[in-house]
């Protein structure tokens, strides 16, 4: 009975961390958490109204995501990406996923590219509703579903950290801009063209969003 009550404990205190990194995200996408700017746990917390705990552990998972860095004695510091940083994030994602694509259009099943269509279209309703917590979910999940039906599991690894590294930023403002939802939208015309069994289309579709979405990141 001590064991299961420790259990539900842990459980708890898992899932508090979780809500936590979920609100921390929104205020990192929202600009409320700055760039450059040091947080303390125990701060962050009062805010929360909570332990420091919980937040001590969501800031470490955003530090092992390379969103924020520790910093001795004081808390964490948000991390600032540069212009440099950005290019060579999306050079690498280009290499990668741009082929990988045309690979999977020539050896997906139908139906297994046809179940990511709902998750294609709930992020164009995110972000037609300005909701960009719910859009960089439904994002992630697409693109690293997509990229699952591969095989290899250290790709998708390495893609969705680099999609953490980088994928926040300049959202608010493209939102703002009503530019999000011409991106969102291309999510839509690669599936099509995957299913098509347009191979080289949906490459040309792939660098084109990846393209698309880094000279977004610029005018920011």
């Amino acid at each position: 009975m001590g064991h299961l009550k420790q259990k539900n404990l842990i459980t708890t205190r898992e899932r508090l961390r979780d809500q936590v990194g979920h609100a921390l995200r929104a205020a990192l996408i929202s600009g409320e958490l700055r760039p450059g700017e040091i947080y303390s746990a125990p701060g962050l917390a009062e805010d929360f109204g909570i332990s420091a705990t919980p937040v001590r552990e969501a800031m470490l998972d955003l530090a092992r995501e390379g969103l924020v860095e520790p910093v001795r004695n004081k808390g964490f510091r948000v991390t600032e990406v540069n212009e440099r940083d950005l290019d060579q994030y999306t050079e690498i994602r280009g290499l990668i996923e741009v082929p990988m694509i045309g690979r999977i259009t020539r050896t997906a099943a139908k139906e297994d590219l046809e179940v990511l269509r709902p998750v294609a279209e709930e992020i164009v309703r995110a972000a037609r509703d300005h909701d960009l917590i719910a859009y960089l979910e439904a994002d992630r999940r697409f693109h690293l579903s997509l990229l699952a039906l591969s095989g290899n599991d250290r790709l998708v690894e390495t893609v969705g950290d680099l999609r953490k590294r980088s994928r926040l930023y300049g959202l608010t403002a493209l939102d703002e801009r009503d530019q999000l939802t011409p991106s969102a939208e291309e999510h839509i015309e690669l599936l099509d063209l995957m299913l098509a069994g347009d191979a080289k289309g949906a490459e040309k579709c792939m660098a084109r969003h990846l393209g698309h979405v880094r000279s977004l990141w610029a005018t920011t």
